[in-house]
Formats: structure tokens, C-alpha cells, sequence
């Protein structure tokens, strides 16, 4: 579980890093048509095919879609970003494609966040339950008492 957790989390490094280096600019084979965000990233497992080969649902960005838009065509284009629960979608439809890169910013820096946080306790408290299995004894450990003699 937790390597699961880890990999989300290099995942999201990844896309956010993608976006602050500018890898939302035009694709060099298909220059007249907009890169998706998301959608066109290497953490997309749809990434370069016109037909998705792949079910959305074992993407990574998955848990964050609200159950109301996981039928969408780009489910991932409908996780709220933002306290006014703004997504991808809602800012393409108004044309601002600046505004849906940095809230998607604005997200990732928060859910990384979040993420690493959570890490951090999970990583910590399995490190605290291996020291005490270790500090104890057999019987303390399992939960006996020893009798005395």
C-alpha cells in the first residue's frame, strides 16, 4: 500500500513538473490542435493513441474524479481543482487555457501535499510498530503475559 501511495505521488511529481516546463505546448506531428492537459502526458496511459486502449479507471488520477463524471469521455478533465470546484473542463469551455494550467498547478501542489503527508504518518507508523515488535519480547510482542514463577 504504501508503495502504491509513493507512486502516486512520483506520478503527480512527474505531471507537475511536465506542466512547469512547458510540456502543454503544441505537439511537433499534430501542431495545429492543442495539447490536452492530462490527456496528452506521459503519465496518461492513453498517451498517442487516438482510441483509448486502456480503461480509465486504472489510471492514477481514478480516485480523484467525482463519481457523478467517471462515465465522461475524459473523466480526469472533471476533478475539481479548486475551492469553486472548477475543472479542466469548465476552463476550456471558457477558453482560459492559462488559468486551467495553473489551477491543475494549484492542485497538484496540494494533493502532493496531501499525499506526502500521508506518506509520512503511514512511513512512520509502521517504522514505530516494527521498532516496538523488535524492543519486546515474544510474549509481549504477541500480546501474552509471562507467568511468573
Amino acid at each position: 500500500m504504501a508503495d502504491d501511495l509513493r507512486d502516486l505521488i512520483d506520478q503527480l511529481k512527474l505531471e507537475r513538473s511536465i506542466l512547469r516546463d512547458g510540456g502543454y505546448g503544441r505537439s511537433v506531428r499534430t501542431p495545429m490542435r492543442a495539447e490536452q492537459l492530462f490527456r496528452d502526458s506521459i503519465t496518461c496511459l492513453n498517451v498517442g493513441q487516438t482510441v483509448r486502449r486502456h480503461p480509465c479507471s486504472d489510471c492514477i488520477l481514478w480516485e480523484f474524479v467525482p463519481k457523478e463524471r467517471l462515465e465522461e469521455d475524459i473523466p480526469c478533465h472533471h476533478i475539481p481543482l479548486n475551492d469553486d470546484h472548477e475543472t479542466i473542463t469548465a476552463f476550456e469551455d471558457r477558453g482560459d487555457r492559462e488559468a486551467a494550467e495553473q489551477a491543475l498547478l494549484g492542485w497538484l501542489d496540494r494533493t502532493i501535499s496531501k499525499l506526502e503527508e500521508e506518506w509520512v504518518k503511514r512511513h512512520t507508523l509502521s517504522s514505530e510498530q516494527h521498532r516496538m515488535g523488535d524492543t519486546l519480547g515474544p510474549a509481549e510482542s504477541s500480546g501474552c503475559r509471562g507467568v511468573e514463577e
